[in-house]
């Protein structure tokens, strides 16, 4: 059985591995665990040790097998702890997270299994992402960033890029959520920043907030 400080390090290098191919450096992970590099290093080798990751100096960290299996099965965990709470428990997008991060470690196959169906097998979590099934398969969804959405083209939401508690409550102010259609009205050449409208509301957004927004677009 693993300590919670391993499994947080293999969840972060299987985050991380999403957005590149090679291998992943001790900066990138101090960074998203934010912690100092000589404490990565020291604890990558051990999981090397202990088959989960390959680790090479100045090649980066990649996860084996067995180590992107755990990885999965954190984040599954985290992902329906975070469904549960939303969906049986009345607690806000903003508010699972951090609930969730302690969750994610207990052991227990049989509680997760049984979360899973009493959930009627959920697909992704309160904030869009996939969640993996118990053998550590994720179906990725194909999305884009809002962003990338031309004038008077039509999206759905169907993600969030920040899931920061102050993101996430802009959202909730502004109406925009999950499953929401969002229509480009206009684009600012100068500063990148869209109008947009949500059911009969029309409002301004900056370039920072329709990067961290995933859409899926109208056929």
């Amino acid at each position: 059985m693993l300590s919670k400080s391993e499994e947080n390090y293999l969840k972060a290098i299987f985050h991380l591995s999403v957005k590149v191919e090679k291998g992943i450096s001790t900066n990138a992970i101090a960074q998203q665990l934010d912690t100092k590099a000589s404490s990565v290093t020291d604890m990558v080798k051990k999981l090397a040790e202990k088959e989960l990751v390959f680790y090479k100096k100045y090649q980066g960290v990649t996860l084996t097998k067995s180590g992107e299996k755990i990885a999965a099965n954190v984040i599954r965990k985290h992902r329906l702890w975070e469904v549960l709470l939303v969906e049986k428990f009345n607690f806000n997008w903003d508010e699972v997270h951090e609930v969730a991060e302690q969750l994610e470690h207990i052991h227990s196959k049989k509680l997760i299994n049984e979360i899973d169906a009493f959930l009627g097998y959920p697909k992704s979590d309160p904030h869009g992402d996939p969640i993996p099934d118990k053998d550590g398969n994720i179906n990725f969804l194909e999305k884009s960033l809002l962003a990338t959405l031309e004038v008077n083209k039509m999206a759905v939401c169907v993600g969030v890029k920040d899931t920061s508690s102050d993101f996430l409550r802009y959202l909730d102010k502004q109406k925009i959520a999950l499953g929401k259609e969002i229509m480009v009205l206009e684009k600012e050449n100068f500063d990148n920043s869209m109008r947009i409208k949500i059911d009969t509301n029309e409002f301004s957004i900056s370039q920072q907030i329709a990067n961290n927004i995933y859409i899926k677009n109208k056929a």
